[in-house]
């Protein structure tokens, strides 16, 4: 009599099958989060969570001042890190941190420095300019450059002109951080629309075209 018992194929096979199948489930449940994870849930947008919107006021990001309303002296050719602050359905003011990927970056220069293709007509006197904060290759925030020469990507070295567009100078960016129209009412900096351009994290035109009218709606 032999000491080992031949394995049934029949169960083999069976074994193999129950794995397999296991596995693909598995494989498809990651999947369905991963995709559910990277879709931007409109249907559930709450007022902290908007992007900044026509009428938002610019409001200090950093912890020493957040909240504080951001006036022309505050700012310089040093980077000044701000959220937009707008209301909800009840005239409540909400500043819109509840999505990281609304932190904004302010810029005072000299006039006749920032030029095209920044868009000048949504600047405030060819002076003040506000960009979005965030790198559009992975949606980390940018800071200045340590050599004074622009603003820098801490992450993977990418590299933006703030006086031109905030064009990408050096790195992997895809494309320009997106510049957010403002102007100055009385003392204050006031968005006068939506970003003049795609902002991180959307891929296409279209999806960001998309989104901005569900939050008109749900924002009306």
């Amino acid at each position: 009599m032999t000491r080992y018992k031949k394995q049934d194929p029949e169960i083999t096979r069976r074994k193999f099958i129950n794995v397999a199948m296991g596995t693909t489930a598995a494989v498809g449940t990651v999947s369905l989060v991963s995709a559910l994870g990277t879709a931007n849930p409109v249907f559930r947008l709450t007022p902290d969570k908007a992007p900044p919107v026509k009428g938002d006021v610019l409001v200090h990001a950093s912890e020493s001042k957040e909240g504080e309303l951001i006036k022309v002296s505050d700012l310089s050719e040093q980077l000044v890190r701000a959220w937009p602050m707008g209301k909800d359905k009840d005239g409540n003011k909400v500043i819109r941190k509840g999505d990281p990927n609304n932190i904004l970056a302010l810029y005072r220069f000299p006039k006749g420095q920032i030029v095209e293709p920044t868009k000048l007509d949504v600047t405030v006197d060819g002076e003040i300019v506000a960009y979005s904060d965030i790198c559009t290759h992975a949606g980390c925030s940018v800071a200045d450059s340590d050599q004074g020469d622009g603003m820098k990507c801490p992450c993977h070295s990418g590299q933006y002109d703030p006086k031109r567009g905030c064009k990408v100078i050096g790195g992997p960016p895809p494309r320009p951080l997106a510049q957010l129209p403002i102007k100055l009412e009385g003392d204050q900096l006031v968005v006068t629309d939506f970003f003049a351009s795609m902002p991180y994290p959307f891929l296409s035109e279209t999806e960001w075209e998309k989104f901005k009218k569900e939050v008109e709606e749900q924002l009306a």
